[in-house]
């Protein structure tokens, strides 16, 4: 609730830029601190519930926190509120010329409730409300701005988005006519007495429409062409938080409602085949915000590596890796935002010299980077590691072929980050395929950067009308016409989260120990069942103990 009266505080003071501010920053704060006390009460109690209006389940609404959703709530929240800061630092240095509009804080809001309310459905009905909300909301944030690109792409997400919620929608009323229920404990007990022909048309479909949210391969073809031509900020948020809405969703239903091993081989080559085609997609890219959106779908896989292997170890792993993942791949996404602005573009074709630049950049850029690739000793490593140990332990064939899946995919990620350091970072900006002239070792001042960008329309004017090859060739990979940037110093307000964000990326390292018991702790107890359904219905059997309503 308090994103949601916040974003309606913060859209009464529209006008009121700063304010406006104050008020989504404090809400979300707030809504970090409350998260962090259930997480906390989920690690000493284990899974509880709240029954909306005190309606007896399965007929009333449950909201239910356990040790999973409850690292998500607090992660999720963790980078968004780094996100929002990055974001207000950007409209405050920019005085609001180029940064979010006054809409976009009460949607990011709105954005942040339905996540979280996602995260806490208990029931299928529910969860679908939650990513209607989230969905409404990045609608909104991926257009801002209006640009033909950005355009372009909204329309693809909308349509692949209302496709998957019109098949998670037809999913729940089939599921409903069969058992009466959409709440998902009593449908833990429920699915089961249904014939195994009707069980397995209702596991299908409900995979297809949460591997379309969360991007698994072949349903991942949308988002390469959809984050990158959001502002920074908004891809940031979108590639840390909606496709693992939908990877919790998979998890939540594979562990719950169709326990055993049904589906697993396929859900094994899902994964593997998402692991390398997304990454050998990431390894052809120039655009640093294409390649980022390439390993997005590649690591996904990884999730449904732990999920597919059906133990204990590959479970835990996988819920440590989604952790991991959301925090280090928003990192990346939020250094890309600050090389555009310092540098004018993010292709490394245009790129050099940027460690020689700007070394805090490089930094901030090198220690994700390498967290991603699974370089020992970060949190990537370590969830790799615990990954394989699972597959190991499984020791299907299968399973060996996700584990050699899975080392090449680390390589193969390692190779696209190096090649990103290596051109952008590392070699003279006069080396470059097609050097930006803004990309200088000189720091331009306010006054100059205005002139450079006076100058630089006017060449473009110039360029569009004799349709100069020059013009043609900047965005000939990706058929737009020409973004007009150019090279800018990188304030505090912007540093400062992404330095925030990269740090607890490191602090996933520093405290893997608890982190992992907090992780074994929720796959004992989602390969259990039994506490979440005893949170919800009272009882193990599914007789409620408690009632509630207009008695």
């Amino acid at each position: 609730m308090l994103p949601l009266f916040g974003a309606a505080l913060a859209f009464a003071f529209r006008r009121r830029r700063q304010a406006q501010r104050i008020l989504t920053i404090t809400a979300l704060s707030l809504t970090l601190v409350v998260e962090s006390f259930l997480l906390v009460g989920a690690y000493q109690n284990g899974a509880e519930a709240v029954l909306i209006a005190h309606w007896a389940p399965p007929f009333g609404i449950s909201l239910v926190v356990d040790e999973f959703s409850a690292l998500m709530l607090v992660v999720s929240s963790s980078v968004s509120l780094a996100v929002l800061l990055f974001s207000t630092g950007q409209g405050d240095t920019d005085s609001d010329q180029e940064g979010p509009m006054s809409i976009f804080h009460p949607t990011y809001l709105i954005l942040i409730a339905g996540v979280s309310n996602a995260f806490l459905a208990g029931d299928l009905f529910n969860l679908y409300v939650g990513f209607e909300i989230l969905l409404t909301a990045s609608y909104v944030l991926l257009t801002m701005g209006g640009t033909g690109p950005r355009i372009r792409a909204g329309i693809t997400y909308v349509v692949v988005s209302v496709i998957s919620s019109m098949l998670f929608l037809l999913a729940i009323a089939m599921i409903y006519s069969a058992t009466g229920t959409v709440n998902m404990a009593d449908l833990a007990i429920k699915l089961g007495e249904l014939p195994q022909n009707t069980q397995t048309m209702l596991h299908i479909m409900l995979l297809v429409a949460f591997g379309i949210k969360a991007a698994v391969f072949p349903l991942s073809f949308w988002l390469p062409d959809s984050y990158p031509t959001a502002p920074a900020p908004v891809t940031a948020v979108f590639a840390g938080l909606l496709t693992k809405v939908g990877v919790y969703a998979i998890v939540r239903t594979e562990t719950l409602l169709f326990p055993g091993d049904s589906l697993n081989m396929m859900l094994m080559i899902v994964a593997l085949l998402t692991m390398i085609v997304g990454i050998l997609g990431a390894i052809a890219q120039a655009e640093i915000k294409r390649m980022l959106s390439f390993t997005l779908t590649s690591h996904i896989g990884y999730m449904l590596f732990g999920l597919a292997l059906g133990n204990h170890l590959g479970l835990a792993s996988a819920v440590y890796y989604v952790a991991h993942h959301i925090i280090v791949q928003t990192s990346l996404f939020l250094v890309t935002g600050l090389i555009e602005r310092r540098a004018g573009t993010s292709n490394v074709d245009r790129l050099g010299s940027l460690a020689k630049l700007s070394p805090l950049l490089a930094v901030l850029f090198f220690i994700p980077a390498m967290n991603l690739a699974g370089i020992p000793p970060f949190s990537g490593f370590l969830g790799k590691l615990g990954l394989i140990q699972g597959g190991v332990e499984s020791g299907t064939p299968i399973a060996w072929v996700l584990i050699a899946g899975a080392i090449l995919t680390s390589l193969l990620t390692l190779h696209a980050i190096a090649r990103v350091w290596n051109r952008a970072f590392w070699r003279k900006a006069e080396d470059a395929e097609n050097p930006d002239p803004l990309l200088t070792t000189h720091i331009p001042s306010r006054r100059e950067a205005k002139r450079n960008s006076t100058l630089a329309r006017e060449a473009a004017m110039v360029a569009a009308a004799t349709q100069s090859p020059a013009s043609a060739a900047v965005n000939s990979d990706v058929g737009e016409e020409p973004e007009i940037t150019t090279a800018k110093l990188l304030p505090a307000p912007m540093v400062l989260p992404t330095a925030a964000l990269v740090a607890l990326g490191v602090a996933l390292t520093v405290f893997a120990g608890p982190l992992f018991d907090l992780a074994d702790r929720a796959a004992s107890n989602m390969l259990d069942r039994s506490p979440y359904i005893e949170a919800v219905m009272g009882s193990a059997d599914g007789v409620p103990e408690h009632h509630g309503g207009n008695e």
